[in-house]
C-alpha cells in the first residue's frame, strides 16, 4: 500500500512505514499526479483536501494531524466512501500553554497581578475549556462564549458576545466557519473591535479570519486597542506584515506545534488508519518521545504568580518565537510568505509542562495544587 504523508507530520514516516510505502511531500506543492497509486493520504493544513485533489485517484484514507479541519471537504470525501480522520484535540493543551505563557508574560511586562483579571474565552471546546481552568487556577475570573454550548446544555456560564468583550484580556479558541447558526469568519469585525475598552489586550490563537485584519490594523493605528497577541493571521503565509509592527507578541501559526501535541496528533491519525484498512497498530507515541529528568525548582520567596511565570518559561519563553518571527520583516517582501513556512516546518522542540516533573522545594499545599492544575506534574514531597 502507497502511503503520502506530508514531511511536516512529526514522526509520519516512521509510522506509516509500518501500514505500508510512505512517500513524504511539501505541504503547499501537493498534485493530483503525485497520488498516483496512493491508498492514504496524510495531510496538515497547508494542503486542501477536495474534489479537484483527489476525483480520479485511488485514495481511500485521508488523515490530517491537526485539530482544525476547514481544508478538508468532508462532504466530499462521505460521498466518495472516503474515510477519514482528523487529530481534534490533539494539540489543544500546547495552545492553552501558549496562551498561559503570553497571559504571564503579559502579567509581568505589566506588573499587574493576574488574580481578579477577567479573561474573556470566546469558544470553549478542548482547547477553551483548557485555558479556563489553567487560567481559573492562578485566580482569573473568565466570562465564556460559546453559543453552540450555550443551546446544547442551557447553562447560564455563557454569555453573550457583549459582556464578554468587556473583559481585560479577550482569547479566541473557536473554528473558522462560514455559514450556519453561529459562523465566526470576521467574528471581531470594525462593529466588534469597536466596543473593545482601548486597554483590552486581545489574543488569537484559533484562525486568522476569526478578525478582520483590516478593522484591527485601523483600531491600533487609532491607538484605541492594546498592542495584540497574535499567532494566526488572515491568508497565510501571505499575511499582512503590517499587523507584525503593531502586536506585542507575533508568532508564524506555533501555538499548537509543542512536540507533544504533533506527536499526539500523528498517533491519533495513525490509529485511525490502522482501524480503517484492518491493520494492528505497532507504533506508539512512546517511541518517541524521550524522558526527562526532573527539575528541581525553589520558590523560596516568591509568589504563585512568580513561580508559573518561571517555570513557564524554562518550556516556553514565547519572546524567541517572536524574535524569529520579527526578522521576517528584514527580508524582501517576496521572500517573507515562504520564511514564514520555513519557521513553522524547522520549529524547534518544545515540550509541553508535563513532560518533566517538577521537584519543587519551599513550596505549599496551594502552590502544588495550582501548579497541578496549571499542568505541572509535581513530585511529592
Amino acid at each position: 500500500m502507497k502511503i503520502l504523508v506530508n514531511e511536516n507530520v512529526l514522526f509520519g514516516k516512521d509510522a506509516f512505514s509500518t501500514l505500508g510505502e510512505v512517500t513524504v511531500f511539501s505541504g503547499r506543492t501537493l498534485h493530483r499526479r503525485q497520488l498516483d497509486g496512493v491508498s492514504a493520504l496524510i495531510v496538515r493544513s497547508t494542503t486542501p483536501v477536495d474534489a479537484h485533489l483527489l476525483a480520479g485517484t485511488q485514495v481511500r484514507f485521508v488523515g490530517t494531524t491537526t485539530a482544525g479541519v476547514e481544508h478538508i471537504d468532508q462532504a466530499y470525501l462521505a460521498a466518495q466512501g472516503i474515510g477519514f480522520a482528523s487529530a481534534t484535540g490533539a494539540n489543544a493543551n500546547s495552545v492553552a500553554e501558549y496562551v498561559l505563557a503570553a497571559l504571564l508574560w503579559y502579567a509581568h511586562s505589566q506588573g499587574i497581578q493576574l488574580r481578579g483579571t477577567s479573561l474573556g474565552i470566546i469558544g470553549v471546546g478542548n482547547i477553551g475549556s483548557l485555558v479556563a481552568r489553567k487560567v481559573t487556577a492562578l485566580g482569573m475570573e473568565v466570562i465564556l462564549h460559546d453559543p453552540p454550548l450555550a443551546r446544547l446544555t442551557g447553562k447560564s456560564c455563557y454569555r453573550p458576545l457583549a459582556e464578554v468583550l468587556q473583559a481585560d484580556i479577550l482569547t479566541l479558541h473557536v473554528p473558522l466557519t462560514h455559514d450556519g447558526l453561529d459562523p465566526t469568519y470576521h467574528l471581531l469585525d470594525s462593529h466588534q473591535l469597536s466596543r473593545l475598552s482601548p486597554s483590552t489586550l486581545l489574543i488569537n490563537t484559533a484562525r486568522g479570519e476569526v478578525v478582520e485584519t483590516r478593522a484591527l490594523l485601523q483600531v491600533l493605528a487609532s491607538g484605541h486597542l492594546r498592542p495584540p497577541i497574535i499567532d494566526v493571521w488572515e491568508q497565510e503565509p501571505h499575511i499582512e506584515w503590517k499587523l507584525v509592527d503593531h502586536t506585542a507578541i507575533a508568532t508564524p501559526h506555533i501555538a499548537g506545534h509543542s512536540y507533544d501535541g504533533k506527536i499526539r496528533g500523528t498517533q491519533m491519525v495513525y490509529e485511525a488508519a490502522c482501524r480503517f484498512f484492518g491493520m494492528t497498530p505497532t507504533w506508539t507515541m512512546t517511541m518517541a518521545c524521550e524522558a526527562l529528568p526532573p527539575l528541581t525548582f525553589d520558590a523560596y520567596g516568591q509568589d504563585g504568580q512568580e513561580v508559573a511565570r518561571r517555570l513557564t518559561e524554562h518550556f516556553y519563553d514565547l519572546r524567541k518565537d517572536d524574535c524569529r518571527m520579527r526578522a521576517l520583516l528584514d527580508l524582501p517582501h517576496e521572500d517573507r510568505a515562504h520564511a514564514f513556512d520555513r519557521l513553522r516546518l524547522t520549529y524547534p522542540v518544545r515540550r509541553e509542562f508535563s513532560s518533566r516533573a517538577i521537584r519543587l522545594l519551599h513550596g505549599n499545599p496551594h502552590l502544588v495544587h495550582m501548579l497541578t492544575e496549571i499542568g505541572f506534574r509535581v513530585l511529592p514531597g
